[in-house]
């Protein structure tokens, strides 16, 4: 089931503030740009004095059964100093990627109305038990915390340093 436009919109940005309520609440200086035209959400200060822009997207509790955690049809090109924060709301989970993670890990959509456009499926379904649990290739992307926001290079990809190996 989709959501109308307004409700889609008003869920999105319900989500941005509920994630950087999380981020506030973990200590992150979190600044909120006024205008959303270059699809950063959120601009995070690090330790080190350094600057990242923050994307958030979010999947409702509503959308179809199996795709809690699809994200589609997003224009993306490799940006520096850039993480993506996709939360899924059923699955109550938080994955954070990098800008060079997002594209090594999405699928460009090659035909179509969408051609260009990426796509990344964080979830997988059990359909006898109906459930929906994180795909083992994604694992390494669920976040616990913001520590890779301000620890991690978004320009490096490497294994998370807030993740036990």
């Amino acid at each position: 089931m989709s959501l109308p436009f307004r409700n889609s919109a008003a869920f999105g940005k319900r989500i941005e503030f509920y994630v950087v309520g999380l981020m506030l609440k973990e200590g992150l200086d979190v600044y909120l740009p006024l205008v959303d035209d270059d699809a950063i959400d959120a601009v995070v200060k690090r330790p080190d004095g350094r600057f990242v822009e923050v994307q958030i997207k979010a999947r409702s509790r509503t959308s179809a059964f199996g795709d809690a955690a699809l994200f589609a049809a997003m224009s993306h090109e490799v940006r520096r100093n850039y993480w993506f924060v996709f939360y899924s709301e059923r699955m109550d989970t938080l994955w954070i990627m990098s800008s060079l993670e997002f594209i090594a890990n999405s699928h460009q959509n090659k035909t179509g109305k969408n051609a260009g456009k990426r796509t990344v499926w964080l979830n997988g379904k059990n359909t006898k038990a109906h459930t929906e649990h994180v795909k083992p290739q994604f694992q390494k992307f669920v976040a616990p915390n913001f520590l890779r926001i301000l620890q991690d290079d978004p320009d490096v990809p490497v294994a998370p340093k807030w993740k036990k190996q």
